[in-house]
């Protein structure tokens, strides 16, 4: 059985320790291979498909693709080579050079079929940070472990995290890439304002902005009256600053809220494990 080492090392790892025995190399058929359940990218470029798939027609496949065995006698399921595989049928392949690998467990799919689109920034940000989430509340890993998962670091996982907290329409421009993901960052200060969102995401979008002044128009629009009449007011730049500085420092979101010199801090946290953690270094200071 092959060892389960730490995943973030590189695609590399995709192949196991050794591939010594002849039948993990061997030309298969595409209908065999079935595709990835826990495949994190959804969003495939056709046009970059095709151009991939004229490629394979000029020079075939050179890199084999990944599959681990399945229960169904001669089935295999995809664990890396989504890409490949898709251009290989447009090309109008029958066959394709595959490796087979041995994966135990669903937690370690998941993990690989991360690894071949994160580390390729294959994925969008939205995909990536669902990825992560899956990685959560399939497995019960806490961040800190996801982030050791995919070999990242663990700010990096938790801001990620924070995208999901857009709405729907906010997510799916970022898909679309109508918004990057820097418009995104800075729109997450208005989700509990959806009008004045959607305001100036169509602000952001008819005149092109570039993330820095998305920035500074959510920080003008944010402290309006119009933005904060009825409603808890949006806090000031400093306090904006303040609740970033201490979201960097505890590596989870912060949010501080104040309305006539009242307010309250709400620092986020995801599991029993991160409440313990967030503990620690809010005690030990």
């Amino acid at each position: 059985m092959a060892k389960h080492s730490a995943l973030g090392q590189g695609v590399s790892l995709l192949f196991g320790e050794s591939q010594d025995d002849e039948n993990k190399f061997f030309h298969c058929k595409i209908e065999r291979i079935h595709p990835n359940r826990f495949q994190p990218r959804l969003n495939f470029d056709d046009g970059l498909l095709e151009e991939l798939a004229d490629s394979i027609r000029e020079n075939g496949v050179i890199q084999p693709l990944i599959v681990k065995k399945t229960a169904k006698p001669d089935s295999f399921e995809l664990v890396a080579g989504e890409r490949r595989l898709r251009a290989a049928k447009m090309a109008g392949l029958t066959e394709v050079p595959v490796v087979v690998m041995e994966v135990d467990r669903d937690d370690h799919l998941l993990e690989l079929a991360l690894i071949e689109n994160v580390q390729r920034t294959d994925l969008n940000a939205i995909e990536e940070a669902e990825a992560y989430q899956k990685l959560i509340d399939s497995f019960g890993y806490t961040q800190e472990e996801t982030a050791k998962k995919v070999g990242k670091k663990r700010s990096t996982v938790t801001n990620m995290l924070r995208l999901l907290n857009l709405p729907e329409h906010i997510r799916q421009d970022v898909i679309d890439a109508v918004l990057t993901e820097g418009h995104a960052r800075a729109l997450l200060r208005l989700t509990d304002a959806p009008e004045l969102l959607k305001k100036i995401r169509d602000e952001v979008v008819t005149k092109q902005l570039s993330v820095r002044q998305t920035e500074n128009l959510v920080k003008k629009e944010s402290l309006a009256p119009s933005a904060t009449e009825g409603k808890e007011k949006i806090a000031d730049p400093k306090i904006l600053e303040m609740s970033e500085r201490m979201a960097s420092r505890l590596n989870t979101p912060v949010k501080i809220t104040q309305n006539r010199g009242r307010g309250r801090v709400e620092i986020e946290y995801s599991s029993s494990e991160e409440l313990d953690r967030l503990c620690r270094l809010l005690l030990d200071s």
